[in-house]
């Protein structure tokens, strides 16, 4: 009788096991950016710990930052669609022209605060970006501190000192106001600054300070102006089928690690991600200047023809880019 029983027991046992195993769904989440980047470390491996412990260990996650296959910053949003993975992290400007809505927050010196941006980017996304996320569930839409100019050999500190420099560029926008400013704008991925910059390639970068330090970019840079003269915006994304596919539950812990309280987050995020790499720069003796005021108005009189011709080429995509534009401002002078 024991026997009897201790085989129904353990028969009723396996079939749960078996149940739970076949319940259970593993999610494929790829960025471009290295494991150690705070986005890595900060954001996307405790978002899918939260969802995990949420849905009681319904759902886990296969994370393929940048350096695996699934880690290339120009395919984060192809791959989403395609389902090749089910939830992506990605930069609107790689590759070019596929958000020209939300990529307007790029113009010159609409504002330097990663909190404000992404709170911005967040509220806006619903009646004026979402066209451009047919087939994807926005989980969140964020920002960057504003950018510096980092360069290898030469010390940069008014618009003269840019002529002729070959900075790296992360979007069209920014192209745009390189270009106006003197420099000479190339396109090139994150993960190959570095080497571009060691073989004089090219002479430096646009960046925050955060990816100076995650790409080891200190090893190779000398100056850096904090111009504060752009940002850039991220999404995070998933495919639309995927997600409605899951059980409602896995729904609300997903919705539950996104949306509000996980956009609230990239401000004091990108404050402590920049300030590890402004401070591994001062240690090793690099020179760190700051825009002065009466520099920083020249550049916004140079830049004003450059803003007011890219919302005129972007409103060949868009009707109401002004529009966009200047509810961005408004909303943003409001933080």
């Amino acid at each position: 009788m024991k026997s009897t029983t201790t085989l129904a027991a353990f028969a009723a046992t396996t079939l749960l096991m078996a149940g739970t195993a076949a319940a259970q769904t593993t999610l494929k989440l790829s960025h471009y950016l290295p494991p150690v980047h705070g986005i890595h470390t900060d954001f996307i491996v405790p978002w899918t710990e939260q969802v995990t412990q949420c849905t009681g260990g319904a759902v886990k996650f296969e994370i393929f930052p940048g350096g695996t296959q699934l880690g290339n910053v120009a395919k984060q949003q192809e791959q989403v669609m395609a389902g090749v993975v089910d939830i992506a992290h990605g930069l609107h400007g790689i590759p070019r022209g596929r958000f020209p809505r939300t990529s307007l927050i790029e113009l010159p010196f609409m504002t330097r605060d990663a909190g404000a941006a992404s709170k911005v980017l967040w509220e806006m996304y619903p009646d004026y970006f979402a066209p451009e996320y047919k087939g994807l569930k926005v989980l969140a839409l964020h920002a960057h501190n504003g950018g510096l100019i980092h360069t290898s050999n030469k010390k940069v500190e008014k618009m003269e000192d840019l002529k002729g420099l070959r900075l790296r560029t992360p979007s069209p926008a920014v192209s745009e106001m390189l270009t106006a400013l003197g420099a000479t704008p190339q396109g090139l991925p994150p993960g190959e600054v570095y080497e571009n910059i060691q073989k004089n390639v090219i002479d430096g970068t646009v960046f925050p300070w955060d990816p100076v330090k995650s790409y080891g970019l200190n090893e190779v840079l000398k100056y850096h102006l904090d111009a504060g003269s752009y940002t850039v915006p991220f999404f995070f994304v998933m495919n639309q089928r995927k997600y409605d596919s899951l059980p409602e539950k896995v729904r609300q812990c997903i919705d539950q690690a996104s949306g509000d309280a996980l956009v609230a987050k990239f401000g004091d995020w990108w404050d402590k991600w920049d300030e590890a790499g402004r401070t591994e720069a001062a240690q090793a003796g690099h020179t760190i200047t700051a825009l002065s005021d009466e520099e920083r108005e020249r550049w916004r009189e140079a830049l004003k023809p450059v803003a007011d011709a890219y919302i005129k080429q972007t409103s060949g995509q868009v009707e109401n880019a002004q529009q966009i534009v200047d509810e961005m401002r408004k909303r943003l002078a409001g933080q």
